[in-house]
């Protein structure tokens, strides 16, 4: 992606060029990703030291599973993201494209750093540049509304990473003498469990981007920034890069056996609960569609997170496939919201009475990622939360079973509303009664792949499946 940067850079004068470069970088991204999961599926770990700073501390790279699925999915996606994006912005008159190509690569590959991190200092490097290559991104229409809302988004972004996670870093090396990732984990019996709960809370909340609450302000107000944008944040790069490294830092920092006897993991989990039924709460008060789906995505990533908290084995599997099974479903829904808005003009919920009429592949795109998101068969969804409430009961947590379950019906709430308005508009006239007009090729074409991949998923999960029961067996 780095390559495919300078590329697009250079052929900015030409649109075309410019663009065909995009599709092949992302191409070739996905095609170098895939060659590397056979050998992680059978429990290969390729690596490569870059160089060492000090003893213990070096920028080095390790593919292991959970890394090898989150690499899989930002590189797939942007796939069908840089070909909606081509639609998107043609249609929407955009203006600075050349920069938004070329801070999108960036972004990407910030992303697959991240996956690939061997080690906190390196994964911490590549999440820093992450925030910084997407801030021009969020900021990219140039209005007072946007800046505003790219300094919200650096300022907790950043705030969090450099008070909290730096901070927790480096009182992870200095009481473990290392960073490096490892199976189990690398602080069992090296400090008291008082500051392990310390150390733990640290983590958690330095990870902004897992928008956390009360940390997840930078995500609503990024919905600014234009609907490709929206959809690298809420599906593909951001958000899962934060979920992942809280992931990331329960297993090969911590490792489950100190997550379950630490007491900061009882307060954490029930901190992921109330975010994930106040996003859920709040999203049912959004008429903005943009603002719904940013809110609905703060209740899904505590999903990850509650996963991570609880630390029994199939919780750590069902939060990991989340990250997947979201992130097919919430960038078709993004995708579909950014193809109302340049076909049918339209950003409110209250305005979209009977837009199924006029674009009933796009509503019918978005009734799929609806369903999977709120986690009903036959959509990859299911697996997922099935997979976290049999975590809950393995953990003992019954409660957590509840909290899964009514967090499902608020989904069902905040999404199904929409559904039925779009296609049972009931009486009178609407705004969509004067026949037929999708989206643009460009856009539609993305919406039904991801959309495909929401059944596609729940028909074949065992890939992933098969790959993320690597991270709990010896």
């Amino acid at each position: 992606p780095l390559v495919g940067a300078v590329l697009i850079g250079l052929a900015g004068r030409w649109p075309n060029l410019r663009e065909t470069v995009t599709m092949v970088t992302a191409g070739l991204l996905f095609v170098a990703v895939a060659s590397l999961a056979p050998g992680v599926l059978a429990g290969e770990r390729p690596a490569v030291t870059l160089f060492e700073l000090l003893p213990g501390l070096s920028i080095a790279f390790e593919l292991e599973p959970l890394g090898m699925l989150f690499a899989l999915i930002a590189s797939f996606l942007w796939i069908p993201n840089s070909l909606y994006s081509i639609g998107y912005m043609r249609a929407h008159h955009e203006r600075h494209q050349t920069r938004f190509y070329i801070c999108f690569a960036i972004a990407l590959a910030s992303a697959v750093g991240i996956a690939f991190s061997g080690n906190l200092l390196t994964l911490f490097l590549f999440y820093e540049a992450l925030t910084l290559s997407t801030f021009p991104l969020v900021t990219h229409a140039g209005t007072e509304r946007a800046k505003r809302a790219g300094r919200v988004y650096l300022g907790v972004l950043l705030g969090t990473s450099i008070g909290f996670q730096l901070l927790a870093i480096l009182a992870t090396y200095m009481l473990a003498d290392t960073l490096d990732f490892r199976a189990g984990g690398i602080l069992a019996g090296k400090a008291p469990d008082v500051v392990i709960g310390a150390l733990f809370a640290l983590y958690v909340f330095g990870i902004g981007k897992a928008a956390l609450m009360p940390f997840h302000r930078w995500l609503p107000a990024a919905m600014v920034a234009p609907t490709p944008v929206s959809a690298l944040l809420h599906a593909v790069a951001v958000v899962k890069g934060g979920v992942f490294t809280v992931m990331k830092v329960v297993v090969y920092v911590f490792g489950l056996d100190l997550v379950k006897d630490a007491d900061a993991a009882t307060w954490l989990t029930w901190a992921a609960a109330f975010t994930i039924l106040a996003g859920s709460v709040v999203a049912l008060t959004k008429d903005n569609l943009k603002a719904r789906l940013a809110y609905s995505t703060v209740s899904q990533l505590s999903y990850i997170v509650l996963g991570a908290m609880m630390a029994s084995s199939a919780s750590v599997v069902g939060g990991s496939m989340h990250i997947l099974t979201h992130a097919f479903g919430k960038i078709t829904l993004f995708f579909c919201a950014g193809a109302i808005l340049i076909t049918a003009h339209k950003e409110n919920i209250s305005d979209m009475r009977g837009i199924g009429r006029a674009m009933p592949v796009t509503m019918a795109a978005f009734l799929v990622g609806s369903l999977s998101v709120i986690g009903l068969p036959p959509f990859a969804g299911a697996w997922s939360k099935w997979y976290l409430a049999l975590g809950a009961m393995e953990a003992g947590q019954v409660l957590m079973v509840a909290i899964l379950v009514v967090s499902s019906l608020l989904n069902v709430a905040y999404f199904m509303p929409i559904v039925v308005r779009a296609f049972f508009p009931g009486p009178g006239a609407t705004d969509f009664d004067n026949g037929y007009r999708e989206a643009p090729l460009a856009c539609l074409v993305p919406i039904l792949v991801t959309a495909a991949g929401c059944l596609v998923l729940f028909v074949f999960p065992d890939p992933a499946y098969t790959l993320l029961r690597q991270l709990v067996e010896p």
